[in-house]
């Protein structure tokens, strides 16, 4: 997914450590187009911009596509990321410059690895009028962040428990395991609850945890969980107890802590200023003016149609922030 403002917040960071408890207020973002989907983003934001490695959540529907045109996401890039597509409902095409092209359904994962730049389409199909899922990133780390674009899919096995369901899509986690490739220690699992239910869950108590709830009443570690809401759990817990009051779903993340700066800005992260300047003049210069057909993002095979222009740079230059 592209993040489409047109003014986007810069992102820069240090080492993000965080030792306390808080709840992530979702913020409204208009997904482009005369009918805009709106999206809920709860990271990055002010003083919290990495839960481990994941560095972005977007969390869209139940959206009727017959009013809103639903996705269409034209040719845009990513670079020092990987992106996590998941579904509740409907259903998306994906095409990208590596010749990955896949469709995303409900408990399939879609991972694309932008590793040194890639370019890619989303758009909803016609299967369903309704679209609702997350978008989720990943920052690459430095070792890695070079590293050549590559795409997978997987369909995600559900686990049966007396209180729900756990969907592991990445990483390991209540007895399941998740193939995917990810390049730092990390988790991410959609857990269903029964009303009712509580479930205590074993997690690493290395990492840091994030609790998005998509729908029912439900708390985590006594804390009440309001819906399109992100909770944020420090390291040191070896499990999350989760108490529905209602038929609950929610996405779990969690990671250990990225120990690196990262500068994230549109579609872009890299580690410096200057670095996000090179991107989006390879972008504009390759891709959007026409200029090459094959450059530094490739080109997605059967897309007929213009790319998506990069916003205008800040005027001030991106400095890391304690």
């Amino acid at each position: 997914m592209s993040n489409q403002e047109r003014d986007p917040r810069a992102v820069v960071t240090t080492v993000d450590r965080d030792d306390n408890f808080r709840m992530l207020e979702p913020r409204d973002v208009p997904l482009g187009g005369p009918r805009a989907m709106d999206v809920r983003r709860t990271l990055p934001q002010r003083g919290k911009s990495l839960i481990g490695a994941w560095c972005f959540v977007d969390h869209y529907g139940p959206d009727d596509v017959a009013e809103t045109g639903g996705m269409v996401l034209p040719p845009h890039p990513h670079t020092g990321l990987q992106t996590v597509s998941w579904l509740f409902e409907g259903e998306i095409e994906h095409r990208d410059s590596t010749g990955a092209h896949a469709l995303v359904r409900p408990g399939e994962l879609n991972l694309m690895t932008a590793g040194r730049g890639i370019q890619h389409t989303e758009v909803s199909t016609n299967v369903g009028r309704i679209l609702h899922g997350v978008q989720l990133w990943t920052a690459l780390p430095d070792a890695h962040r070079h590293m050549d674009p590559q795409f997978e899919h997987y369909a995600a096995p559900v686990l049966e428990f007396p209180e729900g369901n756990v969907n592991v899509f990445i990483g390991s986690l209540a007895g399941g395991s998740s193939p995917v490739e990810v390049f730092s220690p990390m988790v991410g699992a959609q857990v269903d609850l029964h009303a009712g239910a509580t479930m205590a869950l074993p997690v690493a108590a290395s990492f840091e945890h994030g609790v998005l709830v998509d729908a029912g009443e439900v708390s985590v570690n006594g804390k009440a969980v309001p819906r399109s809401h992100l909770a944020y759990f420090p390291p040191g817990d070896d499990s999350l107890l989760f108490e529905a009051q209602t038929d609950a779903r929610l996405i779990l993340i969690g990671g250990e802590p990225l120990d690196e700066q990262i500068v994230m800005w549109w579609n872009f992260i890299g580690r410096t200023h200057d670095e996000i300047v090179e991107y989006r003049t390879r972008w504009q210069t390759e891709v959007v003016s026409g200029a090459t057909n094959a450059g530094h993002f490739g080109v997605v095979p059967g897309w007929i149609g213009p790319p998506l222009p990069a916003p205008t740079m800040p005027t001030v230059r991106l400095k890391p922030r304690a």
